[in-house]
């Protein structure tokens, strides 16, 4: 078993870790909110909702391609660093691309006060997290994970700064995928319900 690095064991990484195995539920404030909130849909939020969605699903399948199963798992136990595909753009592509995702359905509900507020709730969460997520992996690949840290940015895409072509599992992302698509459309047949029926919305 690894050494605990200093990073791991730090009080933001403690945070962190609480949150990463409770990230299941990190979704629910910027999905109730809209739902309960007064705003309705409009072609302006439609559209621009429509293309976070596509982008940030997009690029999350990417990763979830390249990633595989045997990175993505709730414990510490990683077997692999991934360094290739969207992860040599950036250190975080699923997060990247759930941020795009979370935000475009904000954007469709037409409740555009919380937008905002669903970027800062969602940098403070990720600010945690992502810092355990680095601690794990400096204890577990040491240099090579620092030497990976170092070329490669954290969040916003800077240019290839590593092998983009590898290993990519795309019928297991897909297939992994189909449950987040079939939220996606009850997400959004409830959006429609509301628009319909509750655009005042119930708070």
């Amino acid at each position: 078993m690894s050494s605990i690095s200093a990073s791991e064991a730090s009080r933001p990484a403690q945070i962190g870790a609480a949150l990463f195995r409770n990230r299941g539920w990190l979704p629910v404030p910027f999905l109730v909110v809209p739902l309960l909130a007064s705003g309705g849909i409009t072609r302006v939020g439609v559209i621009f909702g429509a293309l976070l969605i596509v982008i940030g699903e997009a690029w999350r399948l990417w990763g979830v391609a390249t990633a595989g199963t045997v990175t993505r798992r709730r414990s510490r136990n990683v077997q692999k660093l991934v360094t290739h595909g969207p992860f040599a753009l950036s250190r975080n592509p699923l997060y990247n691309g759930n941020f795009l995702l979370w935000m475009g359905f904000v954007a469709l509900s037409g409740v555009w006060w919380f937008l905002p507020v669903a970027v800062a709730l969602f940098a403070v969460e990720y600010y945690f997290i992502v810092r355990y997520e680095e601690g794990v992996l400096e204890s577990i690949f040491g240099e090579e994970y620092l030497a990976y840290k170092r070329r490669t940015a954290r969040w916003i895409p800077t240019g290839a700064a590593g092998p983009v072509a590898g290993e990519f599992f795309w019928a297991e992302a897909w297939k992994s995928e189909i449950s987040t698509f079939l939220q996606y459309a009850a997400l959004l047949a409830l959006f429609v319900a509301k628009d319909r029926y509750f655009p005042g919305g119930v708070l």
